[in-house]
């Protein structure tokens, strides 16, 4: 099972503001940077529970026909999800690794900064596939939390868009 980050940063680290609002992103998606490629090779995403009701807020249900599991302890209201194949698990990131991998899952796209955190404390992610937007938003929801030991990365490729993105693309070193 691979098991991947795929998330835009302000360049000063964040993620989301602090109430979880993502305006500073570019308007209208901003220029292809691989997300559709990416999209394509994965099995089903794994979102937290804040992460699925920011989701919720847009015009339209962004993962078309893809499986998204939604991490949440308490019960969540799916229908919302118009169009979406959605369901729900708690646990431990590697015991939802586990049932995933379990019912044919071989590609994880985990998002969102509490969910990211956790599977990268629990050492599940091997790729992470950062792009940072030309901004500083100076306060918000970090990428990174604090962790129980250092996370070693091997850079594979850093690539750099004519709006000010730059991209860069890192393995987890065993």
């Amino acid at each position: 099972m691979t098991v991947s980050v795929f998330i835009g940063t302000s360049v000063d680290g964040f993620i989301a503001r602090p109430n979880g609002d993502l305006d500073w992103l570019p308007e209208g998606g901003g220029e292809p940077h691989g997300y559709d490629e990416f999209m394509a090779s994965v099995d089903a995403l794994v979102i937290g529970r804040n992460t699925f009701e920011t989701v919720l807020a847009f015009p339209a249900w962004p993962y078309g026909e893809k499986r998204v599991v939604v991490l949440s302890s308490r019960p969540v209201d799916l229908s919302a999800a118009v169009g979406g194949v959605v369901e729900q698990m708690a646990g431990p990131p590697a015991e939802i690794v586990a049932r995933l991998s379990a019912s044919g899952a071989h590609h994880l796209y985990v998002d969102g900064g509490v969910t990211i955190q956790g599977f990268l404390r629990a050492g599940l992610v091997q790729r992470l596939i950062i792009t940072r937007v030309p901004v500083l938003i100076g306060d918000g929801i970090p990428l990174f939390g604090t962790l129980p030991r250092d996370v070693r990365l091997r850079h594979v490729a850093t690539r750099h868009y004519p709006s000010g993105l730059v991209q860069s693309e890192y393995l987890v070193a065993s």
